[in-house]
């Protein structure tokens, strides 16, 4: 594709999003690794026999989560660590370049990410889509996940438990990925990640480091808002931009 075309492209892209063009620098493409495959096997039948039954009721301690991507996802796909096991079609566990150095974090699945088994595929995926390629990445380049990976029932915001029964999964692919930068989506996936209770509004433009990783991570609006809220996109880009600029000053 002629340079030419993939700036016409850019345009069309920030135009979507209702932000005004100018030239940005190109970033480096992200090598993909596809190699990896998912695995069902030991780790899964260990999984379901241990829990039987949503563990937070049982009152037990929760069993530490592989170190591995095929055990990692093999058990979470099995996981009835709290209760939207029970209603869930499958676990969404995240999907992307697994050496990233973009790491995209959303709330939970909806409707639609539940039936596909991969997190922003609706309305929302397309605008997040059209987010990145504003700042010229494509969406296999980066890695995205969710704070739970089942859908709440009625798509209702995840609980404090629930989020907590999560939570290993996200931190081990956190670990494996080792991103040079987190970007959160969202007041759920903000408030946990960063352990905070403080409004999307009131977090965005600053610089955050998550937990003992120190990785840096930016808080922005979620896709679903900013299709509900379209003023609020300039906002989301200039996030982007901080985003970005911390990655090229690393």
């Amino acid at each position: 594709m002629g340079q030419a075309q993939t700036e016409q492209q850019r345009r069309q892209y920030l135009e979507a999003m209702g932000i005004q063009t100018w030239s940005l620098r190109q970033p480096q493409s992200q090598s993909t690794d596809d190699t990896q495959e998912f695995v069902e096997s030991v780790a899964a039948q260990t999984i379901q026999t241990k829990l039987v039954a949503p563990v937070e009721k049982q009152g037990i301690e929760l069993p530490a989560v592989a170190t591995d991507w095929p055990g990692l996802q093999a058990e979470a796909s099995v996981c009835a660590r709290c209760e939207l096991s029970q209603y869930r079609h499958q676990t969404v566990f995240g999907t992307g370049n697994r050496n990233a150095d973009w790491l995209i974090i959303g709330e939970a699945p909806g409707a639609e990410e539940d039936a596909q088994g991969e997190p922003f595929v609706g309305p929302s995926g397309k605008l997040l889509n059209q987010m990145l390629l504003a700042i010229g990445l494509k969406r296999e380049e980066v890695y995205i996940a969710n704070i739970v990976k089942c859908r709440p029932v009625d798509d209702r915001d995840p609980r404090a438990a629930e989020a907590a029964a999560c939570e290993p999964y996200l931190k081990q692919q956190i670990a494996l990925i080792q991103p040079k930068v987190i970007f959160a989506v969202g007041r759920i996936a903000a408030q946990n990640l960063l352990k905070s209770e403080q409004k999307v509004g009131d977090m965005r433009g600053q610089r955050f480091k998550y937990g003992e990783t120190k990785i840096p991570l930016i808080v922005s609006y979620h896709p679903a808002y900013l299709l509900r809220m379209p003023s609020a996109k300039r906002k989301a880009w200039q996030d982007l931009l901080l985003a970005r600029q911390i990655l090229n000053n690393e």
